[in-house]
């Protein structure tokens, strides 16, 4: 049986439908993102990334703290075994302590589906307000996202299905 590490913690029952799913070839899986996510984005650039983050941020979280970066990161998905992340840099500039707040967001969310690029980016914006993963951070994350719940796991069967298409590329 496939390992299906991004699906870990999901119950017995969903898991064994994956799993038929991937059984029917991987390409199943992939036309079946494809149905539900047949549209891409345009955010292709640092700029846009970060103009897209502003806009969203300021729709739903106008007293966060501003962002002063936001960028796409090749490295994230290799290194951290993240798809974004949320940090925040303290610098002391005279007698004022300074805090920089930067997201970076994997580099694969160029090509992925535009539902998915808006998941993770509220999934970081979240965390200005809401550092651990707790109840109010999910809440806030529906809130910005009413269907966070189901892109998440849409995003781990698409996750799946890039590393089953690796594996019959090698």
């Amino acid at each position: 049986m496939k390992s299906l590490k991004y699906l870990a913690g999901y119950p017995a029952e969903t898991l064994l439908q994956v799993q038929q799913l991937i059984a029917e070839g991987p390409e199943r899986l992939g036309q079946l993102l494809a149905r539900r996510y047949p549209l891409g984005h345009e955010v292709r650039s640092d700029k846009a990334l970060f103009d897209y983050t502003q806009d969203l941020k300021q729709r739903y979280l106008r007293n966060a703290e501003p962002l002063s970066k936001v960028c796409f990161d090749a490295k994230l998905k290799i290194i951290q075994h993240a798809l974004g992340t949320h940090t925040r840099a303290a610098r002391v500039q005279g007698s004022k302590l300074k805090t920089k707040r930067e997201i970076r967001v994997a580099t694969l969310f160029k090509e992925a589906p535009a539902e998915f690029l808006k998941m993770i980016v509220v999934h970081e914006l979240a965390h200005l307000k809401e550092l651990d993963h707790n109840k109010a951070f999910y809440q806030l994350c529906q809130h910005m996202e009413p269907s966070y719940g189901q892109l998440e796991f849409d995003l781990r069967l698409y996750l799946t299905y890039l590393d089953l298409l690796a594996e019959v590329q090698a």
